[in-house]
């Protein structure tokens, strides 16, 4: 068919054909899918990826990612089971698996599912006390997730992960912490240098029963502490006075007392 020698109408007719049928192409990305409504009615499977038609004005299509997708719940105050007002954010990330819920059941999937992030992280975190959000964090980050996943499963969502991102303190229950910190760390200091006491005082005894089997060795102490004095430049002069003899001393000084009174 020889285009030139076409009347002109139906030229007209053929170009504007031909520019509805290239503008009808649309390609879907591989991570994409197109919800198609024809005549205000959904299509059983939505199309692509690849390249796909529509027909407008009888076709309308909304386009889908499959992509995970992070959502960022703004920070909410939370009043803790122990009274301790806190602020806290958190992240959670999401993905489609059926596009054709996520567009019919809902009129905005991601506004929804941060309604219900923000509820539910209030409640759960406020049935917990102070040391159990801080500690117990994954627990609590797997509870909230089995919630929110519960709630957004019937219009094709799925909740891959929830992640408390940051915990507020007050500056009084900052302070707080810290001196419990610091008064913890006494604490363990004071046990440590008790436990050096009293396993120094152990050697001490074991080695004062090893030396009560052989009187001679504590002539011999006397000895090597004269020598380890007297390496040093000066002018001590030590005498060795024996135990025996304070212990008769003791004794004499007791006898005599009640000779005194009398």
């Amino acid at each position: 068919m020889d285009i030139q020698n076409l009347p002109l109408p139906t030229l007209v007719v053929v170009v504007i054909v031909g520019f509805y049928l290239i503008n009808s192409i649309k390609i879907l990305k591989e991570y994409e899918r197109g919800v198609v409504f024809r005549l205000g009615r959904v299509l059983p499977q939505p199309k692509g990826p690849g390249v796909i038609f529509i027909f407008r004005p009888f076709d309308q299509m909304v386009r889908i990612t499959l992509r995970q997708e992070a959502m960022e719940v703004p920070p909410q105050d939370v009043i803790t089971r122990d009274n301790v007002t806190l602020k806290v954010s958190a992240v959670i990330t999401l993905r489609v698996v059926d596009p054709l819920k996520a567009v019919i059941e809902v009129s905005n999937y991601i506004y929804q599912t941060s309604q219900f992030a923000q509820t539910t992280l209030r409640s759960v975190l406020g049935q917990s006390d102070l040391d159990g959000l801080l500690i117990h964090q994954q627990t609590l980050n797997q509870q909230i997730q089995t919630i929110i996943d519960g709630h957004t499963e019937p219009f094709g969502l799925k909740v891959v992960s929830v992640e408390v991102k940051q915990v507020d303190l007050p500056e009084t229950m900052l302070r707080a912490m810290a001196k419990q910190a610091e008064a913890e760390r006494e604490k363990r200091s004071k046990i440590i240098h008790a436990q050096g006491e009293y396993e120094a005082a152990q050697k001490l005894v074991d080695a004062a029963a090893l030396l009560s089997t052989q009187p001679m060795t504590l002539q011999l102490r006397y000895l090597q502490t004269l020598t380890d004095i007297g390496v040093e430049k000066n002018t001590t002069i030590v005498f060795p006075l024996p135990m025996e003899l304070m212990t008769l001393l003791n004794k004499t000084i007791d006898s005599i007392k009640p000779a005194a009174k009398e």
